[in-house]
């Protein structure tokens, strides 16, 4: 077992997650220390002024350095790890055209932290026909069989939903001999998550999130909003799929003739209604949803789940999972697996024609 960093800044672009988990790249040995780390007002409009762009254009380079600048200031803090798995900032994620771009540069990261830096875990992925996203599952295989053995969850399928700008799901069986294995995992992007929510509270009322969901509990939905976006031909496409941040940006246009409350409530149906229409790709009904990522924490999104959804919904510390910090030990687990040329994906979870290692490995003075 060696101690990895794991580092993430997802599509909600509210700061870095950074967590050390124990692991060969097979099992988890244990869990270690986390943190988060705000990203300034400065940092986050940068950030977002970069959105939707590709290399070499207006933006890229400085957002690009704030990620670097600001993970390896979270770094410094976690002598501990011997490596650091690094996800870098989606910009743009156009599998089927453009490809992924993943800005930072960790080949410079390697440098300023002096440890080896396993980063750009999407573009071979991409490079052989998969999606590229999503790529925890693999990980969530682990993290249900890590919790089936700590008496957290029996051994029967579960499935992790991530609610981060973007929701995916994975079903898992915990019991399979390997994440790649056939029924092992099955995994796809269900559609727009906190992100269209989180524009709403930042355009209208200069506000990073609906905090505890409370002007979406004081809203009405307008259902027929809610029908006309699952009407999209995204839900009739069979998994695996995988969506960019800003792809269904008609949903936010659709709310905006609405009051603020309503445009929340009316956002939070959509979210849920979109998790819902993606359970019938699902192998069978999972035991429980084990809600991670940002959108657990907001009550109004769980209520319309545990609503919506034909199964028991929790927040995944009923597995004894932390899930603010999942997405970021992922990306440790992840690195593990680089370092060791196991696959980091499969035609399940991102539908690459066959498991694929993603991944580049750069060391603190090689280029």
């Amino acid at each position: 077992m060696i101690r990895v960093l794991g580092m993430m800044s997802g599509t909600s672009m509210d700061g870095v997650d950074a967590a050390v988990i124990e692991t060969d790249g097979v099992r988890i040995g244990g869990f270690g220390r986390r943190a988060f780390r705000a990203y300034s007002d400065n940092e986050s409009a940068a950030l977002h002024a970069a959105l939707g762009r590709w290399p070499g254009e207006e933006g890229v380079e400085d957002a690009a350095a704030i990620s670097v600048a600001s993970h390896a200031a979270m770094a410094a803090d976690f002598h501990e790890a011997d490596m650091i798995g690094y996800h870098g900032q989606t910009l743009a994620h156009d599998p089927q055209g453009r490809g992924t771009h993943q800005s930072g540069d960790g080949a410079l990261l390697a440098r300023k932290t002096d440890r080896p830096v396993v980063w750009d875990f999407r573009t071979e992925d991409v490079r052989r026909g998969g999606e590229g996203a999503p790529l925890a599952p693999f990980f969530h295989w682990a993290c249900a069989g890590w919790a089936v053995g700590q008496g957290h969850l029996p051994s029967q399928p579960v499935a992790f939903l991530n609610l981060g700008g973007v929701g995916n799901i994975t079903w898992v069986d915990p019991a399979a001999s390997a994440p790649e294995a056939p029924g092992a995992c099955l995994a796809f992007d269900t559609g727009p998550a906190n992100a269209p929510i989180n524009d709403l509270m930042r355009r209208r009322l200069r506000r990073s999130h609906d905090e505890d969901g409370a002007l979406a509990r004081t809203g009405n939905v307008e259902e027929a909003i809610v029908a006309d976006f699952l009407s999209h031909p995204w839900f009739d496409r069979p998994p695996p799929k995988s969506l960019d941040r800003d792809q269904f940006a008609g949903l936010a246009a659709a709310v905006e003739p609405l009051a603020d409350a309503d445009a929340a409530a009316t956002l939070v149906a959509a979210l849920a209604g979109a998790v819902a229409a993606g359970l019938r790709w699902l192998p069978s009904v999972p035991a429980t949803v084990l809600v991670c990522g940002g959108g657990r924490r907001n009550p109004a999104i769980m209520t319309r789940l545990a609503q919506d959804l034909p199964c028991d919904v929790q927040p995944v510390e009923a597995a004894g999972l932390d899930g603010d910090m999942l997405e970021a030990q992922a990306f440790g687990w992840l690195a593990a697996r680089v370092m060791r040329g196991l696959p980091t994906s499969g035609p399940t979870t991102t539908g690459v024609p066959a498991a694929c290692c993603g991944g580049r490995i750069s060391h603190p003075r090689k280029r």
